[in-house]
């Protein structure tokens, strides 16, 4: 059985810290990581990213697969970008400096590789952050941190489910692809990729239908709960606010303010190392 993508609590310092605050953390490093184009402070950002995960004592294996699919679709991003915009990079740093000609009339430019460059530095800074977000929080916790942020309880109790149903998920992929395997449904590299795109659809589509009775499970036994009767709800799994947390966020703040001002010191979002 594959590992499962969940929470699972180890001990360790993040997985202390209360819920708000490693909503916030999320949120915020995100935005930072969403607006800035700034080299120098989305690899401090990446490498921070890698020091949290570091001390967070997640198992690398865990994420290992879905870091892989990651990697696909940032590949194919990255293609599609140089494909569909291949100027963009000159257009930005305002130089075109050819290191290679290559097909069609389409020339590779050390602007437009190092512009690529920082979409997936991008990418590397927030996928540490969102996966230890998922690994390191409770469902249930999150679920009342987001009450407490002013979100709807009813709201705030679907994404929890939403987490909560993402290692069911998992869990049902592996045992239908293994129950297809058997039946001899080839899914290994000694068949073509269109081969394994069209084996794989004989795994998802009983995966839809047992994800649809599992939905309306799920409907039946909160409707017989009595979900929604009342506005508010108190929470169980609840995390307080803690020294810790405080400190955390402070530092947070201070740091959202400091990105900002860096990525527009000079007027621009884009630091330009071709000036």
């Amino acid at each position: 059985m594959a590992r499962l993508l969940s929470y699972s609590d180890n001990g360790s310092p993040v997985h202390a810290l209360s819920g708000t605050t490693k909503l916030l953390y999320f949120l915020v490093w995100s935005l930072v990581s969403m607006i800035t184009y700034d080299t120098r402070l989305l690899l401090f950002m990446f490498l921070s990213s890698l020091v949290v995960f570091k001390i967070s004592r997640v198992d690398f294996k865990t994420v290992a697969f879905v870091l892989k699919l990651i990697l696909v679709f940032l590949s194919i991003n990255l293609i599609a970008i140089f494909l569909f915009s291949p100027e963009e990079g000159v257009d930005i740093y305002g130089g075109r400096t050819v290191l290679a000609d290559l097909f069609a009339g389409y020339s590779l430019t050390a602007q437009q590789l190092f512009y690529e460059f920082n979409v997936a530095l991008k990418y590397f800074t927030i996928i540490p952050i969102a996966l230890l977000f998922i690994l390191t929080t409770n469902p249930s916790e999150f679920a009342s941190s987001l009450n407490k942020l002013g979100l709807s309880y009813k709201i705030s109790y679907s994404v929890a489910i939403t987490l909560r149903y993402i290692p069911d998920m998992q869990r049902d992929y592996v045992i239908v692809s293994q129950a297809q395997q058997a039946r001899g449904v080839d899914m290994s590299r000694k068949v073509s990729l269109y081969k394994r795109i069209k084996n794989a659809a004989l795994v998802l589509i009983p995966l839809f239908f047992s994800s649809m009775d599992r939905i309306d499970t799920i409907s039946n036994a909160m409707e017989l709960r009595g979900f929604g009767k009342k506005g508010r709800r108190t929470w169980y799994a609840a995390g307080k606010i803690r020294r810790r947390d405080r400190v955390i966020i402070a530092s947070l703040v201070c740091f959202a303010i400091l990105s900002i001002v860096i990525t527009f010191a000079d007027g621009s979002r884009f630091y330009n190392p071709f000036k």
